[in-house]
């Protein structure tokens, strides 16, 4: 579907033409004419496939259509300030033309942050994009009212209860009008989703797209290694003069730094990004990256979900993440909009079985390979049932968590 047929306000569609936006995604091609309809929505689509944009844009145009508002006319709630930032900053690029205006409330600033967003609201906004958090503190202290919400919109409802902010929110949903359209997009759909959907929208229509399938433009490649393969390896990989671009996910805070140390003679410029930053260094990082003056980016989890680059040649899983659905996100910072992109996983003897259930979840087998370079050396055999191989390692771990 083109976007001139989903008949938007006048401005909203020449803002879009004029961005170069003209055929919709398959998630706004489903979502936004039930959003224009006035329907609560709950929709799974993961990440990199426009979904951003499918609340959005009926948003705007309904801004549009409506005239000016008085006090919070949407309300955007986000898991993570990287999240809330590239929300607001889409919503700035489409709303040009329609002159909505919209303001990113989260945590981490300093105190003139703090004043500054609690000025912006009180001046006026359409459109508030905030982490739960920061939101629950401006409630308590009386410095904005959601009287007037009539779209409220949860994004990444799923980390945001895996993060434990499911009271948060229903606390901020006390606050708002019975009558108001609500919007669920979520990566995943777990029974706990569909409790709090159920608990939270009204007689809601469905929408489920590619559930945790990689994008197609996605190529995909695992290497076997012992532990001590893993750092020359990835040197070698950075090093080769490949790729631009590459992030790395570890699986420990201390790794990520470790990595960053490491990884300072491969001829490219590194970044460590963690929760250890203040707000403003975060900022920097990612303004670096986006400008590829930073070339190689290593996290946690915490960027799987939150950042939004484009062109991002390489994605690494230093790694292999606990969960299968990590894995998925991790990838999708690679091949986003349709682009191609790599995604390399190095697996070790005690991940195997990780690995097995990524491929059941993904419903494909990974290219896998012990093959690496001569200077260092052949990596472990993979084995399908890799959780009978060493039974004893297993009941070890087992063990030490039930003893602490």
């Amino acid at each position: 579907m083109e976007f001139k047929e989903l008949n938007f306000h006048p401005t909203l569609s020449e803002g879009l033409e004029m961005m170069g936006f003209l055929k919709a995604t398959p998630i706004q091609t489903e979502a936004i004419p039930k959003i224009l309809d006035g329907k609560d929505l709950i929709a799974c689509a993961q990440t990199g496939t426009g979904k951003t944009a499918a609340f959005v844009l009926p948003v705007l145009h309904k801004i549009a259509i409506g005239g000016e508002t008085k006090g919070v006319n949407t309300l955007i709630i986000a898991p993570t300030r990287e999240l809330v930032q590239q929300i607001d900053q889409q919503i700035e690029g489409f709303s040009y033309f329609t002159n909505a205006s919209s303001i990113a409330i989260y945590g981490g600033g300093d105190g003139a942050a703090w004043e500054q967003q609690k000025k912006a609201i009180r001046a006026g906004v359409d459109i508030l994009v905030a982490t739960p958090g920061r939101l629950i503190a401006l409630l308590n202290s009386n410095e904005t009212q959601l009287d007037n919400v009539q779209h409220l919109v949860l994004d990444e409802a799923d980390r945001m209860l895996d993060m434990g902010f499911h009271d948060d929110i229903m606390r901020i949903v006390k606050q708002l009008p019975e009558k108001r359209q609500t919007l669920l997009f979520s990566a995943t759909m777990p029974p706990k989703i569909k409790k709090l959907a159920g608990a939270i929208l009204n007689n809601p229509e469905e929408i489920s797209l590619s559930i945790s399938k990689p994008a197609a433009g996605i190529s995909q490649k695992a290497f076997l290694t012992h532990d001590d393969q893993k750092t020359p390896l990835l040197k070698f990989i950075l090093g080769s003069g490949i790729y631009e671009t590459a992030i790395v996910f570890a699986g420990k805070k201390d790794k990520v730094k470790s990595l960053e140390r490491d990884l300072k003679d491969i001829g490219m410029s590194v970044k460590a990004f963690s929760s250890d930053l203040d707000q403003k260094e975060r900022e920097i990082i990612m303004r670096d990256f986006r400008a590829k003056k930073v070339q190689v980016l290593i996290g946690t989890d915490i960027i799987s979900r939150g950042i939004d680059v484009e062109n991002i040649s390489l994605v690494v899983n230093y790694d292999v993440p606990g969960d299968p659905e990590d894995y998925v996100h991790r990838i999708g910072r690679t091949a986003r909009a349709a682009t191609k992109g790599e995604a390399i996983t190095f697996i070790n003897e005690m991940d195997m079985e990780k690995f097995n259930r990524i491929e059941a979840l993904i419903e494909k087998s990974i290219m896998k390979t012990n093959s690496l370079p001569n200077q260092i050396g052949q990596g472990p055999e993979y084995e399908e049932n890799a959780r009978k191989r060493k039974p004893s390692s297993f009941k070890k771990k087992k063990s030490f968590k039930r003893r602490n």
